[in-house]
C-alpha cells in the first residue's frame, strides 16, 4: 500500500518516482523508493514468511535458499500472523485447565466467539455489527443467502454472474436452480468478455441488467475477480440491478481484507466472504455474511435469524 495524496492514481505516483529517479517506471530503483516511503511497511514484521528453502522441492539454483519466498498466494491463503500461536495456546491452555467452562468464561468465551470479533469485520466490509454474521464457510453461506434472496417466479427467474466466477459460486447456483425445478442453460445467464478480452466492460454489464433485468431475480458477481484482479464497481452494479427489481449480492472472497468495501452505504442487498486469504485467518477459519438492514422485514427468513436485524 502507497500513501498517495487523495488526487494521485498509484500509476501516477510511479510516474512521477522514476521521473524523480530519472529511470524506467519497471526498474528496481522506484520499487525501493516505493518500499522506503510506504507507511504500512511495519505490518510485514506482523507476519511469518516462508523460506525458499522450507518450500515442496523447486529450483533454488538461481536463488538464495535462505531468502524469504516472494509470496504472491494471499488470494488462497494468507501468510500466518505470528500471534496466531499465541491465541492459539491461551485457548488450549484454558481448555486444559477447565474443559467446558471454557464456553463461558476468558477473554474469548466460546460460545460467543464469533461476537468478540464482528466488532472488527465491520469496518473492514463497511456494515453495522447487526448486519454481519461470521459463521460457517463462504459456499454454505452463499447457499443460504439464496434461499433467502432467490425467489425465482415464472417472469423472474435468472440468476446473473460473470462467466469466470469461482467454480464453487458456480456449483452452488446451478444447485439452487436445480432446487426450483428450473433450466440451468436457461436460467444461468453468464456474462462473458468481448472477444479477445479478458476483463468485463462495465457498459456491457449495465447493458444486460438494463435489457434482461426484468427477468433477473439474482444478481451476483465476485467483488474482486478472482481470476483477472478486474475490481467490480459495486455500487453502480448494484444501483442498476435493483433499479431493475433485481436482488444483488456479492462474493467477496477476494475483497475483503483487500479493497475498500461499504456495503451498508452502497446498499448491497447481500454478501459472503471467507477469511482465510487477505484476511489471514487460516484454512478453516469461519465466513462472513452481510444482510443489509432494510431487508430486517421484508425477506422471508431462511437465513435472517441469525442476523440481530430486528
Amino acid at each position: 500500500v502507497m500513501e498517495t495524496s487523495p488526487l494521485e492514481l498509484p500509476a501516477d505516483r510511479v510516474q512521477r518516482t522514476a521521473a524523480e529517479l530519472n529511470c524506467h517506471p519497471a526498474d528496481e530503483k522506484v520499487a525501493l523508493r516505493l518500499d522506503e516511503e510506504d507507511g504500512l511497511r511495519h505490518f510485514r514484521e506482523y507476519f511469518y514468511i516462508p523460506k525458499m528453502k522450507d518450500l515442496p522441492p523447486i529450483d533454488l539454483s538461481f536463488v538464495n535458499k535462505d531468502d524469504d519466498a516472494i509470496y504472491f498466494l494471499g488470494h488462497s491463503l494468507g501468510l500466518q500472523p505470528k500471534m496466531v500461536k499465541t491465541y492459539l495456546e491461551e485457548e488450549l491452555d484454558k481448555w486444559a485447565k477447565m474443559g467446558a467452562y471454557g464456553h463461558d468464561v476468558g477473554k474469548r468465551p466460546w460460545i460467543v466467539g464469533d461476537e468478540s470479533i464482528v466488532g472488527l469485520m465491520k469496518d473492514l466490509v463497511g456494515a453495522s455489527e447487526k448486519e454481519i454474521a461470521l459463521m460457517n464457510a463462504l459456499t454454505v453461506n452463499l447457499h443460504l443467502l439464496l434461499l433467502s434472496f432467490f425467489k425465482p417466479t415464472p417472469k423472474r427467474y435468472k440468476i446473473l454472474l460473470e462467466a469466470k466466477a469461482f467454480p464453487s459460486d458456480h456449483y452452488a447456483m446451478e444447485s439452487q436452480l436445480q432446487l426450483h425445478g428450473l433450466d440451468v442453460e436457461k436460467s444461468m445467464r453468464m456474462i462473458k468478455p468481448r472477444e479477445g478480452e479478458e476483463i468485463l466492460r462495465m457498459e456491457d454489464i449495465l447493458e444486460v441488467i438494463e435489457k434482461e433485468g426484468d427477468s433477473i431475480a439474482v444478481i451476483l458477481f465476485s467483488g474482486l475477480q478472482f481470476y483477472t484482479g478486474q475490481l467490480f464497481n459495486i455500487p453502480a452494479i448494484t444501483k442498476a440491478g435493483q433499479a431493475k427489481g433485481c436482488f444483488v449480492g456479492f462474493d467477496l472472497a477476494h475483497a475483503v481484507g483487500n479493497v475498500e468495501l461499504h456495503l451498508h452505504d452502497w446498499g448491497v442487498d447481500f454478501a459472503c466472504w471467507c477469511s482465510y486469504k487477505y484476511l489471514n485467518s487460516g484454512a478453516g477459519g469461519l465466513g462472513g455474511a452481510f444482510v443489509h438492514e432494510k431487508h430486517a422485514y421484508t425477506v422471508k427468513p431462511a437465513i435472517l435469524h441469525v442476523f440481530k436485524l430486528q
